[in-house]
């Protein structure tokens, strides 16, 4: 490797590094907050008992709480741990960093002249429907499908112990629940110093993983220069040119609070691959997909990039055939 080359990969590595690590950081903190304090349960309350509405109110939460997909990650893995439902989990993990008002206003300032309005609503109605349909299909899965084992026992365990709790305490529940609460108010420091550690301790579980995907990024990232010909030649191929943009998205692993300045620049490709481009990215890139495996089961993260890439990639060469047919 060259000296240009080794400063090239460096400051791809270091620019990908500072612009993912505190999202990291930021979600490790609010993983670690909710071990700690949050009840399980509580996420529950906010969904519908519909196990489908739930899926569906699941996918707009990212309006209320935004958070990048660099964040999202530890905090779905704490919150299914406290029994929010896979579905649901999968469902907001997805579509979280896509429909957030963040993301929105990055992507109408972007694309401001080329249609801003048309592609911010796109990109956020594609991520929702997208991601739902992800999750009403997970829903059908059994757990051991979908997580990884060591998850899998840990949530059946809490059960059993949720299950023999209820059958043992009975009406003296209330008495429990006081005395807890008391205990609780009265460790208020042991539980910031837990909060703190749970975060330490998954930012170094997901920082591991994440590093690895940095890194592979920004190889691929430097080594794509010399191929930026052929990538134009795919522009005008209706099929190749969505499917080449999800390509590069998955590989340059942008922040989805970013990426839509990226897509902005990318003027002999179509609006139907941009949008393939901006929606693909945020659920599926290198980085995530090493993130990915602190929670699911490699197998289903197979199968879930693979449908993502052919239904976005469908989905938008008939979005952009229906809109040119209107004009």
């Amino acid at each position: 490797m060259s000296p240009d080359s080794q400063q090239d990969f460096a400051l791809a590595f270091l620019s990908i590094l500072f612009e993912g690590a505190p999202f990291i950081l930021l979600g490790t903190l609010i993983s670690g907050f909710i071990d700690v304090y949050l009840p399980p349960g509580t996420m529950d309350r906010f969904l519908p008992r519909n196990r489908k509405s739930a899926v569906v109110v699941a996918g707009l939460l990212g309006a209320v709480f935004p958070v990048c997909e660099c964040a999202v990650v530890p905090v779905i893995r704490r919150l299914v741990g406290k029994g929010l439902p896979v579905s649901c989990a999968l469902t907001y993990m997805l579509a979280a960093p896509i429909v957030n008002p963040i993301t929105a206003l990055s992507t109408w300032k972007a694309f401001q002249g080329q249609g801003a309005g048309m592609m911010t609503c796109s990109r956020l109605l594609l991520g929702f429907l997208v991601a739902v349909a992800v999750g009403l299909i997970v829903m059908r899965l059994p757990l051991s499908a979908v997580l990884k084992k060591p998850l899998v026992d840990s949530l059946a365990e809490k059960d059993a112990k949720n299950a023999k709790e209820s059958g043992c305490c009975g009406e003296h529940s209330h008495d429990h629940t006081h005395h807890a609460q008391a205990a609780s108010a009265a460790n208020d420091g042991d539980r910031l110093v837990a909060a703190f550690r749970s975060a330490m301790k998954d930012f170094v579980d997901v920082g591991v993983y994440f590093a690895i995907g940095v890194t592979i990024t920004a190889l691929f990232n430097t080594g794509i220069a010399p191929g930026a010909n052929w990538l134009d030649g795919l522009a005008a191929n209706q099929t190749a040119a969505p499917a080449a943009l999800m390509t590069l998205a998955f590989i340059l692993s942008l922040c989805s609070t970013s990426d839509a300045f990226i897509a902005a620049t990318l003027d002999k490709f179509s609006w139907g691959a941009k949008l393939a481009f901006l929606t693909f990215g945020p659920m599926m890139d290198v980085k995530l997909l090493f993130l990915y495996q602190t929670v699911l089961r490699k197998r289903f993260i197979v199968f879930l990039a693979i449908g993502l890439f052919v239904a976005i990639g469908a989905i938008t060469i008939f979005w952009q055939h229906q809109i040119f047919q209107a004009r």
